[in-house]
């Protein structure tokens, strides 16, 4: 009995830990264990290396190179050793034999949780430790495991009820984004079919408008040009009449005078060349509009103080006296502005403005940055997009004026801003028109900017109104 603790522990380091067989073409590592060369070669080739080359060795984790497993010889004798005497590999354990003392493992450690033979239990190392028979330990865990398995197996049915309903999911999400990409792409396709039917309608417009005016302006030129020929045979007949003798000048010459007297200059009809108005927003061009309606209210802390805003600010009208306000840096000090609370820092954005019979005002947007102090000029190059009504007159506060030819007073004004298209445009949404559009390239946090105009007596008493979101409005599509 003595010797077969050796031979035992031969058989150990003779078996591969990989195959649990005798080490075939037994190879070293660098952490100096052995494995059969072809194992620990398949294992290489199926896992990815953990730093560059290097691999983790099966045993202890050490990484090693695949390129240096070193042969050991010595190993492959002993291994030949073995199989001569007809050991097979890890006997001790199939027979369940203790490796130690190689009896039988009949006795169960509770201390420990390990099988043992009856000479452990009397060993120093086992004796006060609580020892039972190995099959009443198994049968006692036997029935533990079996009420184990019942709750684990309740968990298994949930986790794979789980599995299934995770792995339905990404096909059940990706069903739900197709469907609103459809709907988005569609929405947007019926949105450019009616832009280019819009288009389409207004090029005819004007191209029926450029007919017509050329038509007449052609007819004034031709009636002036009949005009002047006849002018020009009277004047050559005079001319030469003067010439001849006195006979002939007094022959038929009351004729003559009759006809000089009567030629008469027919002034052309009066043309305008002026573009009518022919970018009118149809129903459809309006529901566009309002994909982008935001919800835009006035900032108290910008107000001018003869300023009066309403509590739910949203109107705005100049006041009877000047409030006594705190001269923050944002307040404007010398124009009776205000700027909207919203900054629009990019996307699109549309909003309206009662402005009724008011006779002056001021309406678009300006950078946040924009000086609130002194002087201020409105223009493009000094931060505002302003559209106004003053002495009767719509202008766009470009470098210079822009006349805006306006032929229904709008009551009410639509502003859209594009902020990446580098766009504000303005509508007359009383007779559904465009007025005007602003192209620059934005940069900074853009804010809406309303002047009411002073009270002028009390002809421009009304305020400037922000009209309410309508309920099927897109809401704020801005970020």
């Amino acid at each position: 009995m003595a010797s077969a603790a050796p031979t035992q522990k031969m058989q150990k380091e003779a078996t591969c830990s990989i195959c649990l067989e005798y080490l075939t073409e037994p190879v070293t590592i660098d952490c100096g264990h052995n494995f059969c060369r072809a194992c620990i070669t398949q294992l290489c080739e199926q896992r990815e290396p953990e730093s560059g080359t290097k691999f983790p060795c099966p045993q202890c984790r050490a990484l090693f190179q695949k390129g240096k497993l070193r042969p050991n010889t010595q190993l492959a004798n002993i291994v030949e050793e073995l199989k001569q005497l007809g050991l097979k590999p890890g006997k001790a354990q199939q027979e369940n034999l203790c490796e130690t003392h190689e009896e039988k493992l009949k006795l169960f450690c509770e201390e420990d949780q390990t099988p043992i033979c009856v000479v452990c239990d009397k060993s120093k190392e086992h004796r006060a430790h609580t020892v039972v028979p190995i099959e009443e330990a198994a049968q006692e865990y036997r029935v533990k495991l079996q009420a184990a398995l019942s709750p684990l197996r309740q968990e298994l049915d949930k986790a794979l009820k789980l599995e299934s309903q995770a792995r339905e999911e990404p096909a059940a999400w990706q069903r739900k984004v197709k469907n609103k990409r459809e709907t988005i792409a569609g929405e947007f396709n019926k949105l450019h079919k009616l832009l280019r039917e819009e288009e389409q309608l207004l090029l005819q417009r004007l191209e029926e408008e450029e007919r017509e005016t050329l038509q007449r302006l052609q007819e004034n030129v031709t009636k002036l040009s009949r005009q002047s020929s006849s002018l020009q045979q009277l004047i050559t007949e005079i001319e030469e009449k003067c010439q001849q003798t006195a006979a002939e000048l007094l022959k038929d010459v009351k004729s003559t005078l009759t006809r000089s007297q009567s030629m008469k200059l027919q002034e052309p009809e009066a043309i305008s060349t002026e573009l009518k108005n022919v970018f009118k927003i149809s129903l459809d061009m309006k529901e566009t509009l309002k994909r982008f309606w935001v919800d835009v209210t006035l900032d108290p802390d910008t107000a001018h103080p003869w300023l009066v805003l309403s509590e739910d600010r949203k109107c705005v009208r100049d006041g009877d006296t000047r409030q006594d306000l705190p001269d923050n840096p944002e307040r404007f000090d010398t124009w009776p502005s205000v700027l909207g609370a919203e900054g629009f820092p990019g996307g699109r954005c549309y909003w309206e403005v009662e402005v009724g019979d008011k006779t002056e005002w001021e309406l678009g947007v300006c950078r946040e940055s924009v000086s609130r102090k002194g002087t201020v000029t409105y223009s493009p190059e000094d931060g505002y997009w302003v559209v106004w009504l003053r002495d009767g007159e719509y202008k766009a506060l470009t470098s210079r004026t822009t006349p805006l030819p306006v032929s229904v007073r709008p009551s009410r004004v639509g502003i859209f801003l594009d902020y990446e298209a580098g766009e504000v445009s303005f509508y007359n949404v009383t007779d559904r028109s465009w007025l005007f559009t602003f192209t620059d390239t934005f940069s900074g946090t853009l804010r809406p900017y309303f002047y009411p105009g002073l009270k002028a007596g009390g002809k421009n008493a009304a305020p400037l109104i922000i009209c309410p979101v309508p309920a099927q409005a897109g809401g704020n599509l801005c970020p």
